[in-house]
Formats: structure tokens, sequence, C-alpha cells
């Protein structure tokens, strides 16, 4: 029986995971496809992926958590791996809609992490989703009025926002995380969009 993905993992230290050789050139599709058949290949998609997963994770919640979400990630891919289906997506988008599902269990913790930096001016954090997300709503000082915002969007709404500025996911690979319609993405994206830039607007009026 094929071993399950390590359960902790340091974030700094990944490429010691990887015990079978496979080329990072192989495409996921070619990956996904033999998942059944050799499980033992599970360990290369836990090095291809890891660090996006933790850092979309991180840039949700707090470093701690996002450790244990990333890991309860691959160790749910692992346990599900007969169920993915390259022809329906691919392994990328899988992965990060298990993130995401995982991450729905803290929400109350999501809005507290944007609360706290709504709260606390500081310079921009590179790795957090509020900077890729700025540039396109506004300027960089008005960062701790966007984390609050973050925190008013409906969860789907912030779903889709952070799959495509975090994770950097396409429309079509949010519909596939996500198990919606690339419809309902475009819906949800422009109404988070709008959602946010009228709240900062009225808080650089009003704040």
């Amino acid at each position: 029986m094929a071993n399950s993905p390590t359960r902790k993992t340091s974030a700094d230290d990944r490429s010691s995971d990887v015990t079978v050789n496979v080329s990072e050139e192989e495409a996921d599709a070619d990956l996904g496809d033999r998942l059944r058949s050799e499980p033992e290949r599970f360990t290369a998609v836990h090095h291809r992926y890891f660090r996006d997963i933790y850092r979309y994770a991180a840039g949700r919640l707090d470093a701690q958590t996002a450790e244990d979400i990333a890991a309860e990630t691959f160790l749910t891919a692992f346990d599900q791996r007969d169920e993915f289906d390259p022809e329906r997506g691919a392994l990328r988008p899988w992965l990060f809609g298990i993130a995401t599902n995982l991450i729905a269990r803290h929400r109350r913790k999501e809005a507290r992490h944007y609360a706290a930096l709504s709260r606390v001016a500081r310079e921009p954090d590179t790795e957090g989703p509020e900077n890729r997300i700025l540039a396109s709503v506004t300027a960089q000082r008005m960062q701790p009025h966007l984390a609050k915002a973050m925190a008013e969007l409906l969860p789907g709404e912030r779903d889709v926002l952070l799959l495509i500025a975090l994770a950097q996911l396409s429309y079509e690979e949010v519909a596939e995380a996500l198990a919606i319609s690339s419809g309902t993405v475009g819906s949800r994206l422009s109404r988070a969009r709008l959602k946010l830039r009228k709240f900062i607007d009225q808080e650089a009026v009003h704040g």
C-alpha cells in the first residue's frame, strides 16, 4: 500500500520531500491520469503544489493554520485520488478547490484576520492577497480600508476573488475548483469588485 503524504511539513523545506523521479515538465494531465495506477506519484503532486496551496491559505489565514490547511489538503487529495478525473479538470484547480473548502471551516478566523489588518497600518506584505488586489482597486495607502472591505464580502465572492487574485487561477479554473459555472465566477467577481470599490470610496471620504 502506498504511503499517504507527510502530515506535517515545513513550508520552507519542500524539495527534500521528492522521492519519486518525476520531471517538472510532466503535464498535470499525465500525472493526474496515472495517480490511480501509480499512487506513489502523488509525492510529485505534493512537491509541485504544496507551496502554492500554503501561500494561498496563509494569505487568508495565519501561518500556523495555513500549514494545517495545506497538509490536510494533500491528505484529502490523496485519499480522494481515485475520484480525480483529468477529463473534468486539472490537478491545480482541484487542489485549490479542496483547500478552499477546508478554509471555509475557518470563516470566523479569516474575518478576524482582515479585521486585524484593517486596524493596523503597515508596510505592504507582498505575500498577502490584499496587495494583489490592491493594484487594480486603489493605492497602497488604502490597504487598511481594503482589508476591512474584504471582510464584508460574501464567502463565495471572497473565494472567487482570492482564487483569481492570490492563487492566480483563470475563470475556468476557478469554476472547476468551486464546482460552479464560469458565468457564476464572473458575476461573483463583478459583485466583489463593485463592493470593494464602493466600500473603499466611502472609507476614503468618511474614514
